[in-house]
């Protein structure tokens, strides 16, 4: 079972995020189902290292924190694989990212060593771009560098499974962690 724990994206942000995909000038545009805030790749495990990893999971007793987007930047310098949403980094966000490693680590999963930088990605692109696409991509970044959107508070943080399609993705929510209101 392939899974990922993430933050759920509240509706107006959803449709803030879709019109600026329209204006997104190439790529494969992320579908508004698969929009959201990952907090860790968990990978393909077994469904009873998933069910162990759910327990840790409920035990996470964290409050809610401000979530802001940002700014849009790419993975890939010169030739963009992906296209995102930065989301600014704040206390509270990294607190949660932390607690969930530290909960796949309690359930027996291995923990990928990367830099989190947190983002919603928005539209992927195929290996091997060309110059005029890249270049146009780029401009695009550029030109919406000022993007901005609602703040907002999660109630909770979501554990999918990730099933892979020719046509992309399709998300399927295994359980829902509430996170405490902030105060």
């Amino acid at each position: 079972m392939r899974s990922f724990v993430a933050i759920p994206l509240p509706e107006p942000l959803l449709d803030a995020l879709e019109r600026l995909q329209r204006t997104i000038p190439a790529g494969r545009l992320s579908s508004r189902n698969t929009l959201h805030l990952t907090l860790a790749f968990v990978g393909e495990h077994p469904q009873a290292a998933i069910e162990a990893l759910h327990d840790e999971l409920s035990l996470i007793d964290l409050p809610s924190m401000e979530i802001r987007l940002a700014g849009l930047s790419t993975f890939g310098k010169r030739s963009p694989s992906v296209l995102f949403a930065d989301v600014v980094g704040t206390p509270g966000l990294s607190a949660l990212h932390q607690s969930v490693r530290a909960a796949m680590r309690r359930a027996g999963l291995p923990i990928p060593r990367e830099r989190y930088r947190p983002h919603v990605t928005l539209a992927r692109f195929a290996p091997g771009l060309s110059t005029e696409t890249s270049d146009r991509i780029l401009a695009f970044v550029g030109e919406n560098a000022g993007f901005r959107a609602s703040a907002f508070f999660p109630d909770d943080f979501v554990l999918y499974e990730s099933i892979l399609r020719p046509e992309g993705a399709i998300h399927e929510e295994l359980a829902r962690y509430p996170l405490k209101a902030e105060r």
